[in-house]
Parts: C-alpha cells; structure tokens; sequence
C-alpha cells in the first residue's frame, strides 16, 4: 500500500495499466451497476446549481426521472448517487451519434455552461474512494466491462495514477499527486535495486 498524508492507495493504483478505450465499451460504465454515479456530500448543492445549465443537454427521459426522483437520490446504504432511468444509465448520461454514452454535465463544463466537470467518482473511475473517519482510501476497482481498457492501458504502458492524473489533483491537489508521483518513483528504484 501507499500511504499520502490522509490517503492510503492501493499497490494497483502504481502497478496495473488503464486507459478508457470507450470505441470498445461504449461508455457501459454509465449503465452498468446497482445506482447511479456515487456523489459526496458537497456536490449535492453543485447537482442543484447547474441543473438549469445542464438541462438542455440531457435526454428526454433523463430530464423526467431527474424531475421525478430528484437530482441526486439517497440508496439504502445512506449513499447519494445520480437517479437512473429504468435502474439503468445515469439520468445524465446521453447517447452520441456512434451509439456512446457521454456525459450531459461534462459536455455542459466542455461548452463552457458550467465550472464543475462531472462527479468525482466517475473522473476519478478505476479509482474508487472509500471514506474512513481519519483517512480516505483509494482503490484500483476491476470491472470485467473495462477489460479493453485494460488491454488499451497494458499496450500504451499508463498506470492507473496516470491516467488518473487530473482527478486526483482535482481531489487531493498537486503537491498530494507529486509527492505520488515521488512515492512511486522511489518505490521503483528500490525494486531494480
């Protein structure tokens, strides 16, 4: 494991390769699964916000469950994560013209509607965070769906920090990703040594 300052990570974060390869799955990440994309406590409010801005660039049927169910939902576990259409994709997820999900609010944040990207748990996707009271900890999450994401990853040789590289600085900030960046290195002389 890996420890910086609050975080604990795991060894796959630096060992194993990813790389989205979403020509291949499609962008299933959007629709596989129990919920929706898992929120935090503190972009509830962002979910409020930019609702109106986002609005125009959600399917019809995102629009009526959003409408219906709220713009977040609280599951059984006291989670928050995005309402989904059918227990299907994410009520923010939309369709482009090759048949892949795309996300409304980040293609509202790449137009400029809006200063706030997409949720954190799925900019940060393989990384996964789990909150403890005294430490966050951020796990490599394998899901057969992104096997070709995998292969994409081995064959460009990008560790899953990497790719991860701005969702963590959005999380953690950059002095958090370089002393990573300077963990992992160090980790790796000692290895060849």
């Amino acid at each position: 494991m890996i420890i910086i300052d609050n975080v604990i990570l795991s060894d796959d974060v630096a060992e194993q390769f990813f790389v989205c390869n979403i020509e291949k799955c499609k962008g299933a990440c959007c629709v596989e699964g129990d919920l929706g994309a898992p929120l935090e406590e503190d972009e509830l409010p962002i979910m409020e916000e930019i609702y109106d801005q986002v609005k125009p660039y959600m399917s019809q049927e995102g629009i009526q469950e959003v409408e219906k169910q709220g713009y977040y939902i609280k599951d059984f576990e006291g989670d928050f994560s995005t309402p989904t259409i059918d227990n299907k994709e994410c009520a923010y997820a939309i369709y482009d013209e090759k048949g892949n999900l795309q996300c409304a609010i980040e293609k509202a944040y790449n137009d400029g509607k809006i200063d706030y990207k997409k949720p954190i748990s799925c900019h940060l996707y393989p990384i996964r965070i789990q909150k403890y009271d005294q430490y966050d900890a951020a796990n490599y999450d394998r899901w057969d769906i992104c096997s070709d994401a995998c292969t994409l990853g081995n064959e460009l040789q990008v560790p899953v920090y990497k790719f991860a590289k701005a969702p963590l600085i959005r999380k953690y900030g950059e002095q958090w990703y370089e002393k990573l960046e300077k963990e992992i290195e160090m980790r790796k002389k000692e290895l060849k040594r």
